[in-house]
């Protein structure tokens, strides 16, 4: 009796024993389930919003070089890609074939003058004679005719030499400004002046302000124009006068290496209607270039100024998933417990989204291991401060 006791005793010792330390195995596997995720807090900030568009870099001032004359390319006076003055000798087109016409014209010149006086002389003998009646009256308008015609002849042959002596110029070919030169489109022993050989020879760029030239779609202008100067129920939040000053909004540009040029600029010139075969509408803004970091034919980011936005909430774009056009984060309640909440966005600001509803301020979201965060899941929440990757103004 006394051994059965004991064999029951030891049994009920080894199953309280086993059920002990699977309780406490359990225990420890749900506890090492709470994974600690990063979240953070929603926030509210006074910001402008902004809105980019892509643009291209133009020179204050580009002026072609063309031929003007045809001819044979004789010599280039200056090296490229570097800096000319206005008045500089660019280019020589050879001169020896309008040097002759030149020639010839000095020679119908000189055959004109000659004519001139002769008909001058007998003009000056024919006077006298007329007067005693000893040539008749037709003799003697004649000889004046002669002369008036003598006269203009000589005229025209001064303005073909002297248009000739302007086409001789034009074989030296100077800069118009001062400015940056690109790389000739002819060489030594080209023929110019003619399709399809160089007319235009190069480009001076005058850079120490440039121009960007951006364009904005129809329905792109009309909700600018609605953040700008309407509210939500469509009345104006500018006078008629203020809506005619868009250079008083400053814009920046972000260039191709992502960073954000340090000069802001002003919008300059909006073309007066929309282009009905592109339907766009031409904004161009200008930008001082001191340093001539910009050159013609760089591509940039507008980033143009928009209204402010009071009060916004934001939250890091990377927490937000998107699926067919709706938007979501994974929202964790004060139980540490994940849930998905659908939100309703309103903007973009940099690596931000402006949340129109719902957020509420300091709420927590989580912003990393989207991937194995499952609504349902309870987490341990690490608040961490999100940092910007976006270029800042």
């Amino acid at each position: 009796m006394e051994k059965s006791v004991f064999l029951y005793l030891r049994l009920f010792i080894a199953v309280f024993a086993t059920t002990a330390i699977t309780g406490c195995a359990e225990k420890k596997q749900v506890e090492t389930q709470v994974q600690q995720i990063s979240v953070v807090e929603v926030v509210q900030k006074d910001v402008r919003l902004h809105r980019e568009f892509v643009g291209e870099v133009f020179g204050e001032k580009d002026i072609p070089i063309r031929a003007r004359v045809e001819g044979v390319l004789e010599g280039i006076h200056f090296q490229e890609g570097l800096n000319v003055k206005k008045g500089q000798l660019l280019y020589t087109i050879d001169p020896k074939p309008l040097e002759a016409k030149v020639n010839a014209q000095k020679s119908r010149v000189a055959e004109a003058e000659t004519a001139l006086a002769k008909a001058k002389s007998d003009l000056d003998r024919y006077k006298p004679l007329a007067q005693k009646n000893a040539v008749s009256k037709s003799d003697l308008d004649a000889r004046q005719a002669q002369y008036d015609a003598a006269i203009s002849s000589l005229e025209a042959a001064r303005s073909n030499l002297e248009s000739t002596r302007i086409e001789l110029g034009y074989t030296k070919i100077y800069s118009p400004i001062s400015g940056l030169i690109g790389r000739t489109n002819a060489k030594v022993g080209d023929f110019v002046g003619r399709e399809p050989n160089p007319v235009i020879l190069n480009t001076v760029s005058e850079t120490n302000n440039v121009k960007v030239i951006f364009f904005l779609t129809e329905a792109e202008y009309l909700e600018l124009y609605r953040e700008m100067f309407e509210t939500e129920d469509g009345s104006k939040t500018v006078s008629k006068d203020k809506l005619r000053e868009p250079a008083k909004r400053n814009i920046y540009l972000i260039l191709s290496d992502g960073r954000t040029y340090e000069h802001s600029g002003t919008i300059d010139f909006v073309d007066r209607g929309v282009d009905p075969s592109t339907g766009t509408l031409l904004v161009q803004a200008n930008f001082p270039n001191p340093d001539l970091k910009l050159r013609p034919g760089l591509y940039a980011k507008v980033k143009a100024e928009m209204k402010e936005e009071k009060g916004a909430l934001l939250i890091p774009q990377r927490c937000v998933m998107e699926m067919q056009g709706l938007f979501s984060v994974l929202f964790v309640n004060d139980s540490n417990k994940v849930e998905t909440r659908r939100i309703i966005t309103s903007a973009k600001l940099d690596d931000y989204y402006l949340v129109k509803e719902g957020l509420k301020v300091g709420e927590k979201i989580v912003i990393d291991g989207l991937q194995k965060v499952r609504p349902g899941m309870v987490i341990s929440p690490k608040l961490v401060e999100f940092k910007s990757q976006s270029a800042k103004l």
